[in-house]
């Protein structure tokens, strides 16, 4: 190996270090900016992502999918640090098993998540685009194709996903405590 080719290898590996230590050094008051209401751009009113800003170590999420003005999918997610030290993002969507992703790349304004063992996705992505534009991505190998799903999502107030949803329980169903 030559002088030049000793220097390049030198210099990635010193890349691929730092980017592992950003991603280990990330703690949840880093994700600040996901914070708020998220409405889907190609799904029904209703459709989108509420993020609660970070406190007590976590970050709690919730996702909605709706169509034909019915909810067809839901998930609950947290972002925390592990007992390991590692920032993790914490799924429990609609009809499956609670499964966890562990930080492995992390930006200023953006966040990779992996799960290798994960039937799919394998990959949960978040990359802020603009203070009012974020998108979502899953990605993964099925069947032994890769396939990456986007996920373009809007910032809203919060109350716009909740308007698009409709009336609420109490006003429907007499038995609700709401």
């Amino acid at each position: 190996m030559d002088l030049s080719a000793g220097c390049r290898v030198l210099l990635m590996a010193s890349v691929l270090t730092s980017s592992g230590a950003l991603a280990a050094d990330a703690d949840v008051n880093s994700l600040a900016w996901l914070a708020g209401c998220w409405q889907a751009e190609k799904g029904e009113p209703g459709s989108g992502e509420h993020w609660l800003p970070p406190a007590g170590g976590t970050m709690l999420g919730v996702s909605r999918t709706v169509k034909n003005g019915k909810t067809v999918e839901f998930e609950f997610v947290q972002l925390r640090v592990n007992a390991e030290g590692k920032l993790v993002f914490i799924a429990l969507p609609s009809g499956q098993k609670e499964t966890t992703f562990v930080a492995s790349a992390f930006g200023k304004d953006s966040v990779t998540f992996e799960n290798p063992q994960h039937d799919f996705p394998q990959k949960v992505i978040y990359r802020l685009q603009s203070a009012d534009r974020l998108v979502a991505r899953i990605e993964g190998t099925r069947g032994g194709t890769l396939r990456g799903v986007d996920f373009p999502l809007k910032r809203v107030a919060c109350d716009a996903l909740a308007s698009a949803s409709g009336p609420p329980a109490s006003a429907t169903d007499p038995g609700s405590r709401n």
